[in-house]
């Protein structure tokens, strides 16, 4: 039996596991996928403390190496579900279970894609999803981003203060964000939009991307924006319905839990993006991971 089993192998995940070796606990941590989670989307991260640049693969190489040579233990497989039996926990996989005292959920999300042709090849390099993590490579560049909401329009703020030109592609005839955030955005000079749109394709040229194609939607006209780079913020994808009935869901599906991230169910904790939080970021993710961690050590010696 383990003492803690951690649920996914992002910033937050591997941190909690980090924290857990470091006070003499045992953990394991189940990843279905990539080490690493959306960090490993971006090539160049700058926003990290006491690193002036390394790219997403890097931080998440360098993280599982150190979690391993500290005596954390990782299995690659797809988590089903847990049962809840007291003071023992069991995690059930699509190839077994694993038993532990506690688990760390750190499942993250999945950012919702516009399901184009060539799109998750384009991702990290013409594709991007974070203006703070991504926004510097475009610098002086025009960029299209994808959406209408706060997210978007948040993005774009940010985006339009580098760049050259934004280009705002929204599906519906308005943008749904808050009217101040639209008023703040569609004063600068270098912002234009395009609503009532529909994105058809991606163009490139030499595997990079060159632009998009939409339609107007009201006029069935197509035509091609050209653009050096196009973030795509049309929401995140939480996969928490697993653990619904240990953990309370938010009206979006995130856990809703505070910066403690303790669940209704004692012994099951949860960190990083997959809970209600304000801000998504690598940073915000570690807090989590460590907090977590802390907190089901703690749990565990009162055990």
């Amino acid at each position: 039996m383990y003492d803690v089993i951690v649920i996914g192998g992002g910033p937050a995940g591997m941190t909690a596991a980090l924290y857990a070796v470091r006070n003499g606990k045992t953990a394991l941590v189940i990843e279905k996928g990539t080490f690493g989670g959306q960090i490993t989307h971006s090539p160049k991260v700058e926003n990290y403390p006491g690193t002036l640049s390394m790219s997403g693969n890097e931080f998440a190489d360098r993280t599982l190496e150190q979690i391993l040579a500290q005596g954390a233990e990782i299995e690659i497989d797809e988590v089903t579900g847990i049962r809840d039996e007291g003071e023992r926990k069991i995690v059930l996989t699509e190839t077994g279970e694993f038993e532990g005292k506690t688990v760390v959920i750190a499942t993250g999300v999945r950012h919702r894609m516009l399901g184009l042709e060539g799109e998750d090849e384009l991702v990290g390099e013409g594709i991007s999803f974070c203006a703070v993590c991504d926004g510097d490579f475009y610098a002086g560049r025009t960029v299209c981003v994808a959406g209408g909401g706060n997210s978007a329009l948040q993005e774009a703020i940010l985006l339009s203060e580098k760049c050259r030109e934004v280009i705002m592609l929204q599906d519906l005839p308005e943008f749904t964000g808050e009217p101040k955030l639209r008023e703040v955005l569609f004063s600068r000079p270098n912002v234009r939009a395009h609503t009532s749109v529909k994105i058809d394709s991606l163009v490139t040229d030499g595997g990079e991307l060159r632009g998009v194609a939409i339609t107007h939607k009201d006029t069935n006209s197509s035509e091609t924006v050209p653009c050096d780079g196009l973030f795509v913020a049309i929401g995140l994808i939480p996969e928490n319905e697993p653990y619904r009935d240990l953990c309370d869901l938010d009206r979006h599906g995130y856990f809703d839990s505070d910066e403690r991230c303790v669940t209704k169910t004692p012994g099951v904790f949860v960190a990083g993006d997959c809970r209600s939080k304000a801000i998504r970021q690598v940073a915000t993710a570690i807090s989590d991971g460590a907090v977590a961690a802390l907190a089901a050590c703690r749990y565990i010696d009162m055990l």
